[in-house]
């Protein structure tokens, strides 16, 4: 769209105010939200906000920042999200800039533009992704404080009445559906109170543009229905945790470059490479994909989410599997993120880990067919299987180790995201949990 065809829309649709969205270093939606008489300078690119104030961009003495307009991502919010007598919102998504118009190296969405540009340099037309993001409702206090009781007693696809979620979930897929997503499927998961909505695959970058307005349309619905939707990955002890995994595939010329009949399994050499370069990087790569202290507890055997790094042709135990169909659909699917990470950030490691691995031309060892979490000490020595971080401050250490996805990163936001994760770690390790007075206070 051109900025005359959007301010048409805006005028035809009633339009009042317009939202220039961006997320902070952790993936925190933010915006800006303009009248109907600042509508052209926002479309210009002319809107300065103050960056010291947002989580990992500048310090106060370089502070002013522009929000550069992406006109592929504006949308009118349907009035089933946005209802009010105030007026119609519309919104666009935004890159960050310097006054100057230089591009800022601490931008998310800039990261991600980066590796994109490096992969159609090696001749790449894009990476293509399709996540399948896992969410809890929970119920709300009197006071509208969320609550960590869920909404429901049900499990993996069942139906109303024991899916209580159902109307809302609904709803959440009616205002997705109107604001352009293709939706694939919609369910209950595991857990109780855990529910899946999947969408279609698409460029890395429309993808991440994707999850976080995905994001905001669920908590936003949730509410709407007196719910909390928290996309936190392991909020109840004992029962699975939210997953974002991510169906992976690189694109040439308009075919999938992971295809080719005559390989083995009839994945191409390219595939197998970027499956190594995921494998080794992973350690470093699961600070930026499951980013919270509270990721590394979903992380654990026995709830479905993986914990070793290796691959398979099918075994859903594996932080990598590549599900059986092929031609166009094939694809790697990476199981460890969680919906908590900032989706700009984590396709931009992924991508970055993936073509280190095609520059290498390292193959990875045998895919794994049995349970992994099964397998015997000699068995995982015999396999080269490794485990993933246990800890957010394992994972910071390896990603600090790690110059491939440290360079992805770029040394602005690595900084900045290293030094708030390590807050972080330290206020978690020095605060007294309840399991602690539980296990020692009488005793001791």
């Amino acid at each position: 769209m051109t900025k005359a065809d959007i301010l048409q829309v805006l005028r035809e649709q009633e339009v009042r105010f317009l939202r220039l969205q961006f997320t902070d270093i952790l993936g925190v939606n933010k915006n800006v939200e303009l009248p109907a008489s600042q509508f052209e300078k926002a479309l210009d690119g002319e809107v300065m906000f103050d960056g010291s104030t947002i989580e990992g961009f500048t310090r106060s003495e370089e502070a002013d920042m522009l929000l550069k307009p992406d006109y592929s991502t504006f949308l009118v919010f349907p009035e089933e999200l946005e209802s009010s007598h105030q007026g119609r919102v519309a919104r666009l998504i935004c890159d960050i800039a310097y006054p100057d118009g230089r591009p800022f190296e601490g931008d998310p969405r800039q990261i991600l533009k980066a590796q994109l540009e490096r992969l159609r340099k090696m001749g790449f037309d894009d990476l293509y992704a399709g996540p399948e993001p896992e969410f809890f409702l929970f119920t709300r206090t009197p006071e509208g404080d969320p609550s960590i009781i869920t909404h429901d007693r049900a499990g993996y696809f069942d139906l109303a009445p024991l899916d209580k979620g159902e109307e809302a979930r609904r709803e959440m897929v009616n205002v997705l559906v109107q604001m352009g997503f293709e939706i694939e499927a919609s369910h209950h998961e595991v857990a109780p109170g855990q529910h899946e909505i999947d969408f279609k695959y698409s460029g890395a970058l429309r993808t991440a543009d994707n999850i976080t307005t995905f994001k905001f349309v669920v908590k936003k619905v949730a509410l709407k229905y007196g719910l909390h939707a928290t996309f936190m990955p392991k909020p109840i002890a004992g029962i699975n945790g939210s997953g974002l995994h991510m169906h992976l595939s690189l694109f040439k010329n308009g075919e999938n470059a992971f295809y080719d009949p005559e390989g083995d399994n009839k994945l191409s050499k390219i595939a197998l490479y970027f499956i190594q370069g995921l494998l080794e990087h992973a350690e470093g790569m699961v600070a930026i994909t499951n980013p919270l202290v509270n990721s590394y507890k979903r992380l654990t055997p026995g709830y479905e989410a993986p914990t070793s790094i290796a691959w398979s042709d099918s075994n859903r135990s594996a932080m990598i599997r590549v599900p059986a169909r092929r031609g166009i659909g094939t694809r790697a699917e990476f199981r460890a993120p969680d919906p908590s990470c900032n989706p700009y950030l984590a396709l931009a490691v992924i991508l970055a880990a993936g073509l280190d691995g095609i520059e290498k031309k390292e193959l990875p060892p045998p895919p794994i067919e049995r349970n992994i979490y099964q397998l015997s000490v000699r068995d995982r020595r015999k396999h080269k299987v490794s485990e993933l971080p246990g800890t957010l401050r394992e994972a910071l250490e390896a990603l600090q180790k790690d110059e491939v996805i440290r360079g992805a990163l770029g040394d602005h936001l690595y900084k900045q995201f290293l030094r708030a994760k390590q807050i972080e770690w330290n206020s978690y390790r020095s605060a007294v949990h309840q399991w602690e007075l539980d296990q020692y206070l009488a005793e001791y």
